[in-house]
């Protein structure tokens, strides 16, 4: 019989948004943050995209689209 690897498995891929008013760093950290609440046995995060939100000609916001891989069980 073969054996399992550690890297054995399936994996589903979300994307989430996450927003600061203080940097992309802290936006990516709260995307995680939050969907870590719901999401259990999170692998990878990878941010894809990175904007930010402008109003009168300043930057009021921050965000950073982030894809978060987790294995399902099984």
């Amino acid at each position: 019989m073969a054996k399992k690897s550690a890297s054995d498995g399936i994996y589903r891929v979300i994307d989430v948004i996450g927003t600061s008013t203080t940097s992309w760093e802290d936006a990516a950290k709260r995307a995680i943050a939050t969907a870590s609440k719901t999401v259990r046995d999170l692998r990878i995060a990878e941010v894809t995209k990175l904007d930010m939100k402008v109003e009168g000609g300043k930057v009021v916001a921050y965000r950073a689209r982030v894809q978060l891989s987790f294995k399902y069980e099984g």
